[in-house]
Formats: structure tokens, sequence, C-alpha cells
């Protein structure tokens, strides 16, 4: 028996690497179909004369724009709508049952009203606390020599996935039993500072939804000062000298010109966080798989469509997130179209 399963893995090896090659073929030629494609578009653009060469220089700049907004989110989003008035199937027309299971008293539905409470907890807590944050820490560091090591430091969560922001602080929220020894570094601090008998941080509901927002905190943090600490250095000389000079200092200074002036800033960053973290998935599906009442809207799209293959209900929970994400993007829009005016 161990040799014939010996003899299957260069076998297995073989048909994985032969499926990958495969796969990479495909991909390579389906880029150089792409680029023939557009070097062929952009030579005749560049030949173009007279009448034609407005009319295809804009085709040639928007055409492939809107081709891959066409195929990668219009066409999407229809199917999607599409699919959350089917059947779990997508076998038959069910209207807006599925939208009814989402919101309605059912027992059925219990944990989608605990995820739109996850949801909108998420939303609110943790994209002003990164922001906060991020603009106290702008501020500090601004006024501090070497301030681009500080910087770089407190902007490298930025860097990393959400994913892998969850597998750090799986090590710090890290729980062994009663009796033994503590590893995790949150475990191991109260114990220092007297808690001799700290609980499982991630199965003590509602603790454990706060915990979680941390990670999300950490990672959009450095994001906020970056931008802010730009719009903060971009506000003219003349308007903080002339501050100074009527008596504005620290507190005065940050709240009647620094804040009103770094106003728009603020709040595209702060819609910007809560647009990321109405698409939360990557951090309670790594961290607790949405169990111990940490669900978000997110993660349960994905086990309804994946997981359960009830593709009408999973659509029709993306349908709820699009909906929620659209007001967030249009008031970012407005708000960027309203700062270039002003500058």
């Amino acid at each position: 028996m161990n040799a014939a399963v010996a003899h299957a893995q260069p076998v297995i090896l073989a048909g994985a690497l032969g499926d990958a090659g495969s796969k990479l073929g495909q991909t390579l030629e389906a880029l150089a179909l792409f680029f023939g494609i557009a070097l062929l578009v952009f030579f005749a653009a560049g030949r173009a004369t007279g009448r034609l060469n407005r009319p295809l220089a804009i085709v040639v700049l928007l055409g492939p724009a809107l081709v891959l907004l066409t195929v990668g989110l219009v066409v999407p989003a229809i199917r999607t709508i599409y699919l959350s008035l089917r059947s779990d199937d997508s076998s038959s027309f069910v209207g807006v049952a599925n939208f009814k299971w989402a919101f309605t008293n059912g027992n059925l539905n219990q944990g989608v009203r605990q995820e739109l409470f996850n949801t909108l907890l998420w939303i609110v807590i943790a994209p002003i606390v990164a922001t906060v944050l991020g603009l106290l820490i702008a501020v500090l560091v601004d006024r501090m020599r070497h301030q681009a090591i500080y910087k770089s430091l407190i902007f490298m969560p930025v860097a990393i996935s959400f994913v892998g922001a969850s597998i750090i602080w799986k090590f710090v929220y890290d729980y062994r039993g009663p009796g033994l020894p503590q590893d995790g570094l949150l475990s191991q601090t109260v114990i220092a500072l007297g808690w001799h008998n700290p609980p499982n941080w991630i199965l003590s509901h509602p603790l454990n939804d706060f915990l979680l927002m941390v990670i999300m905190v950490w990672v959009q943090t450095g994001f906020a000062m970056v931008v802010l600490s730009a719009a903060i250095k971009a506000i003219p000389e003349d308007i903080i000298d002339a501050a100074k000079v009527d008596g504005a200092r620290g507190w005065a200074m940050a709240f009647r010109i620094t804040l009103p002036m770094i106003r728009n800033t603020l709040i595209v960053v702060l819609t910007t966080v809560m647009i990321i973290t109405l698409k939360l998935f990557d951090i309670i599906r790594t961290m607790t798989g949405g169990n111990f009442g940490t669900d978000v809207l997110a993660n349960d799209m994905y086990s309804q469509s994946f997981v359960e293959f009830n593709y009408g209900r999973g659509s029709a929970l993306a349908v709820i997130l699009f909906v929620g994400v659209l007001p967030l993007v249009a008031y970012n829009i407005h708000q960027l179209r309203r700062e270039r005016e002003t500058r």
C-alpha cells in the first residue's frame, strides 16, 4: 500500500503541474491577445487624420475602460440583482422573498439581524477611531524631527493584507486553557497587571467584536495619518502666521484653523474607511469564521453563496451591501469635487 501511495504521488504532482501550466498558458495567450488588439488600435489611432482623428482618439482612450467597467462591474451587478430575485438554485422567481428573509422578524433570520447590527457597529466605530487616531498622530508627528521614520512605521500595517494582519493579531489574542501558561500577548499583559484568569478573548461576546475592530483600526490608521498629514502641510503658511499673530495656540489653532482647513479631506478619509469597513470580510473569516456572534453581512454573503450554495440569499445580501456603499461613494465623489474646486 505504501508503494502504491509512493507511486501515485509523482503522478498527482505531474497532473497538478500540468494543470497549472495549462492555466498559465491560457492566461499568457489572453494577455497576448489583449495587448495585440491594443497595439493595433493605438496604431490605427496614430495613423488616423482628418475627421476620424478626434472620434478615434476618444474610442481609444475611453473604450478599454468602458469595456472593463461593463464586464467587471455592470454585468456582475445586473446578474447579482437578477439572482437575488430567484430561489436558492436560481430555478424559480421568488421576488423579494430573499430580502424579506433578511429584514423580517422570523426566527430564521435572527443571525442576519445580528449581522446587520454588527455591520452597523463596525462602520460607526472603526472608521471614526481610525480617522481620529490618524489625525492625532499626523498633528503630533508633524512637529517631530525625523518624522519620515515614524510615519513609515505607523504606515507599515497598510501594506499588510487583512488576512496577514488577522494572523498577526491571532497571536496577540491567543488563549490557552485555565491553569496553563498563556502565550498570547494580551493575556500575558493583563496577567502582568494583576488579572490572573483572563477570558478566552475571541469567544467573549460582545468583547470579541471590539477586539476585531482593533485590527481594522491598526491597519487603517496609517492611511488616515498619511492623507491628513499631507492636508495639514498644504495649509498656507500665511494663514498659520496670521493665526499665531492673533494669539491662536494649541487647541485653538487645531479647532479654529487646522480642522476647518482640512474638513473636506477629513470627510473623504472617514467615508473611504467606512466603505472599506462595510465590505469587511477577511478579518472575520480569518479570526472567527463568523462564529461567536461576530458575523457581518459580507461574510454571510460568502457563506450563503459558496458554503450553503443558496445563491438567492447570498445575492440579496450582496445587493444590500451594494445599496449601503452607494451613498458613501456618492458623498465621497461630491467631497472630492468640492475640494478640487476649492484648490
